[in-house]
């Protein structure tokens, strides 16, 4: 049995404000079980400037067995980074830092940290997001009426998708964006509410990620009024859309670069890398020569792109398209390439013209690997990034598959695709290491920006995560995605339970036909479930973290507000064990919410929980008490009532389904 130990996060239980201002003075609270130490002294060390500073917490009293400490910060840095140092009695020294509680000083890297920029939209913590391809998602009757392109290779929406090239970037299976409208209906069954398309513009490939323009829309999709006609749609039933922008590079189609290529003194020279005097030398994507890579030292590709008033970033985000942000494609080597490294002005410049055309809006980059150092709350609003969730989840809740595929150059290969990694396959987690992972990668990213990382299982760039998932474990994995910090993503397609051995092969046309097969039927409606299930409990959304136990089979944490807590377990294997006494106050008021789970309460208030695995289940319990004070009613978020009082279990989804079609 795991024992208690002092606790802080960034949520509004332990922080009394979210979105401090330079200068600004924040309360931020530390629980500590009762009877823990005794402690001495309890204080914040901050580090503004480089140089330590330091606040005395004082005890302003204690509830349900937690004592409870305060302090006063003063915010000093746009990122404004702190730790709490414990002294007991006998002379020990404690730190606490997002890793954990540390008996040796800890790095700042790990701290706590406020930031003093603009928060994003509050529907950002709240949302579901849905990912789109559109080439694959649905086709209208107008699509029978444009020509295939010159560059595509023609497929039907029955056909596989194919893994060698050419047909691997260039077939063509013809969705539009009037095929999306027609299936809106499907996300607001579903339950989303923010919809991310990847890349409208015109291009040679079916990924258009190597736009010809920036200016409207691929006429194969449907041009601007299609665009325009979507979003009208998309925003009448409550759903927000984003867009997919290449801040790293264009095509080598695209009018700039066409003005530039063979054209030395061309204006447009200065927005790419040239390497000779005859510009017909560039730098490029990976040494893809079809993706020219932008130079973002030009003032002329600054003005262009993000900073005029009718730049690229800024006129979508208006009327008459009014798109609610932008997804960055390759953010992470964007203003990057060997010593000149202006990452840091782009994504700040990104988000000054954001927030100067529409506030409402929210700013994600593609930082794919570790994206600490670029998440510090100066730009991007959250990433999309895989190492601090999809990669460890899948090493978790994978099995061993060896299955033939093809690459891009046409040779056949058997290990299993990994994000990339030359060699191995996926690797063999325990449950401690997808949490020892998880707390990695998310330390030095200040719990604001975790919050809005996208928290996806698979995208339009990697296998899909159903395709190696060892059985029994898709409930396991979409329930982890819907309810710890950060914000779920569902790739069209995974709620069919779609598969596909890599990241092209994972852009599946979408099975519409197939959606009164049982076995999809009954994923259609998992999905349903946990998408209620997050949308239910906005705990899910702002909550605080709390991990109460971990071991090599399963985990279990607490989401935690004022209004009300949802406790979860999860595991791949059989689970039986025992929370102590203190662990979840309010525990013999649990409310089961999923999964077939055993949920008692000791005498003595201790918890015990006992699941065969693999299982995914969850519990609606009281919102945590804290002490009056100066920042008790500031560090709780309001209650909220669960929407129809609880989330609908699958049997209970499929059944209201079977009425309503009968009705």
């Amino acid at each position: 049995m795991q024992t208690l130990a002092p606790h802080h996060d960034g949520s509004p239980l332990h922080v009394s404000s979210l979105e401090p201002a330079l200068g600004d003075i924040v309360r931020v609270r530390l629980r500590v079980p009762g009877g823990y130490g005794p402690l001495t002294a309890v204080c914040v060390r901050s580090n503004p400037d480089h140089e330590p500073e330091w606040a005395d917490a004082t005890p302003v009293g204690a509830a349900d067995g937690w004592d409870w400490w305060e302090a006063e910060v003063t915010v000093r840095n746009p990122r404004h980074g702190y730790r709490w140092m414990l002294r007991h009695a006998d002379g020990r020294v404690e730190w606490l830092n997002q890793t954990g509680l540390h008996t040796i000083e800890t790095l700042d890297a790990d701290d706590f940290a406020l930031v003093a920029t603009p928060a994003p939209p509050a529907w950002l913590f709240g949302g579901v997001m849905y990912q789109v391809f559109p080439d694959r998602f649905a086709r209208s009757v107008l699509a029978d009426e444009r020509p295939t392109p010159d560059w595509a290779v023609p497929a039907k929406w029955g056909d596989p998708v194919e893994g060698a090239s050419p047909a691997r970037s260039q077939q063509f299976y013809g969705g539009d964006l009037d095929g999306i409208i027609e299936k809106l209906d499907h996300l607001v069954w579903l339950g989303v509410d923010i919809l991310y398309l990847t890349p409208v513009f015109p291009a040679r490939s079916n990924h258009r990620y190597d736009a010809a323009t920036f200016d409207h829309v691929d006429p194969l999709l449907g041009g601007d009024e299609a665009y325009i006609r979507l979003i009208d749609a998309a925003h009448a039933r409550g759903i927000r859309v984003i867009g997919d922008l290449t801040s790293n590079h264009s095509g080598d189609t695209h009018e700039w670069f066409r003005a530039a290529y063979g054209h030395p003194g061309a204006p447009e020279e200065k927005l790419y890398h040239f390497t000779d005097d005859a510009n017909t030398e560039y730098v490029s994507w990976l040494g893809f020569s079809s993706l020219p890579k932008f130079d973002w030292t030009s003032p002329e590709l600054r003005r262009r792109f993000v900073e005029g008033e009718e730049s690229i970033v800024a006129r979508w985000l208006r009327p008459p398209f009014s798109t609610d942000g932008w997804r960055i494609d390759v953010a992470n080597m964007t203003g990057r390439m060997g010593a000149v490294d202006v990452n840091a002005e782009v994504r700040q410049l990104l988000r000054a013209t954001m927030a100067r055309i529409n506030s409402d809006t929210i700013l994600l980059g593609e930082v794919t690997n570790d994206a600490v150092s670029d998440l510090q709350g100066d730009g991007w609003h959250g990433a999309m990034t895989y190492p601090s969730f999809t990669r460890p989840l899948w090493g978790w809740l994978s099995q061993d598959a060896h299955e033939a595929r093809s690459h891009v150059d046409g040779v056949e290969q058997t290990d299993a695709w990994f994000f990339g990694q030359p060699i191995g396959g996926i690797p063999r987690y325990t449950a401690r290491d997808f949490v020892d992972s998880v707390i990695r990668f998310t330390a030095g990213i200040p719990w604001r920006v975790r919050l809005g990382n996208m928290q996806p299982l698979d995208t339009h760039d990697t296998a899909r995560f159903a395709t190696h998932a060892a059985p029994g474990t898709i409930p396991v994995a979409v329930g982890l995605s819907m309810t710890l910090p950060g914000l779920p993503v569902v790739y069209a397609g995974d709620e069919f339970g779609l598969v596909g051995l890599d990241g092209e092969l994972s852009r599946t046309p979408m099975p519409w036909d197939d959606m009164d097969r049982p076995e999809v039927a009954e994923r259609l409606a998992l999905y349903r479930v946990f998408v209620t299930l997050r949308r239910a409990h906005p705990v899910l959304g702002t909550g605080g973290l709390r991990w109460l136990h971990v071991d090599d089979s399963g985990l279990v944490f607490v989401r935690e507000s004022a209004g009300e807590s949802v406790l979860v377990l999860a595991a791949r294997g059989d689970l039986d064990i025992e929370l102590p006494s203190g662990a979840m106050p309010g525990a013999a008021e649990a409310q089961a919410l999923h999964g077939d789970a055993t949920f008692a309460v000791a005498d003595d208030g201790a918890v015990l929980l006992s699941a065969e695995g693999p299982v995914f289940a969850a519990w609606m319990l009281p919102g945590v008490s804290a002490p009056a004070g100066d920042g008790a009613s500031a560090h709780g978020e309001p209650s909220r009532d669960v929407v129809d009082g609880e989330t609908p279990t699958p049997a209970e989804v499929v059944s209201a389904d079977a009425s309503e079609d009968a009705a």
